[in-house]
């Protein structure tokens, strides 16, 4: 939402004293009801809940998952504004593209020159994820030619990035420090859950296992 209303710039132009924008658009903004909103790994939990937002605010959906097709039951999974497509068809398609996947050997560096040069111009590509899925190297010298119009990224390959990476200084892609986990809320229900497996463990019923066989 952000995006669609060029917040970011408005920002930046009131804060070095710019008030143009009070008087004539300097920016486009649109509405997002009827654009297409593409989910990278978007089946999962968090996948889900992007969903349950973009939905009701009118938005489509496309979704890339590595089955092809959402898990038997998923309560989207007939839903006449939910698609499931390949990876290419999803981001020559979406007007934004959210990461939402895992990051593993399949999935590092899965997003690069080549598949961003697929998006639209004026298309925003979000990472909410891991930053190690996206080849930011690659994603630095298409923010550079302008190939899409804007990226969000709450993470990065390397948090923070190094003081002297040019992705600090590209005007079209907003940085945010993995503020995803950062919430008071957030950070307190991770504590809560080392205390429970702690006295699970203790009491010999032991929970979220990872590795039945260790």
């Amino acid at each position: 939402m952000n995006f669609s209303a060029a917040i970011f710039q408005q920002a930046e132009m009131l804060h070095r004293g710019d008030q143009k924008n009070f008087h004539v658009f300097q920016h486009p903004i649109y509405e997002i009801t009827g654009k297409k909103l593409g989910l990278i790994g978007g089946s999962g939990t968090i996948g889900t809940a992007v969903v349950d937002v973009a939905l009701p605010l009118g938005m489509d959906v496309l979704i890339s998952s590595r089955s092809r097709r959402l898990p038997s039951g998923h309560k989207y999974e007939n839903h006449p504004r939910v698609k499931v497509v390949p990876l290419d068809e999803l981001l020559s398609a979406c007007d934004f593209v959210s990461i939402n996947c895992p990051l593993n050997d399949d999935t590092r560096h899965s997003i690069g020159s080549r598949e961003i040069r697929l998006m639209k111009p004026t298309a925003f590509l979000i990472n909410t994820a891991r930053g190690a899925i996206i080849n930011e190297s690659e994603l630095v010298g298409c923010m550079k030619e302008n190939i899409i119009a804007g990226a969000g990224l709450d993470t990065q390959e390397v948090e923070p990035p190094h003081p002297e990476s040019e992705i600090w200084k590209l005007r079209n892609v907003f940085l945010t420090p993995h503020i995803g986990w950062r919430r008071m809320e957030t950070r307190q229900r991770l504590v809560d859950m080392t205390t429970d497996n702690i006295e699970s463990y203790v009491n010999g019923s032991i929970q979220n296992v990872i590795n039945q066989n260790a």
